[in-house]
């Protein structure tokens, strides 16, 4: 059995810069915070009682969506 790979650390500042990149709506950000969180996101994905890509549809949108209403200071 393979062993899984363990998730890619970033530093404060990168997380920093995607969360400010996801603010102003740059789609390369919001791809990256998506593959950031994508283990978490289909676990959670597992709980919701809709079909797979729906409940991962409805967290990604969520998360972006907490992101933008975020405050930026």
């Amino acid at each position: 059995m393979e062993a899984k790979n363990a998730p890619a650390a970033i530093t404060d500042s990168e997380f920093a810069d995607l969360l400010t990149g996801v603010r102003q709506k740059q789609p390369e950000a919001m791809l990256q915070i998506i593959e950031l969180f994508q283990e978490d996101i289909e676990i959670v994905s597992q709980c919701i009682l809709l079909p797979r890509e729906d409940a991962i549809s409805h967290i990604v949108t969520e998360i972006l969506n907490f992101i933008q209403a975020g405050d930026s200071t």
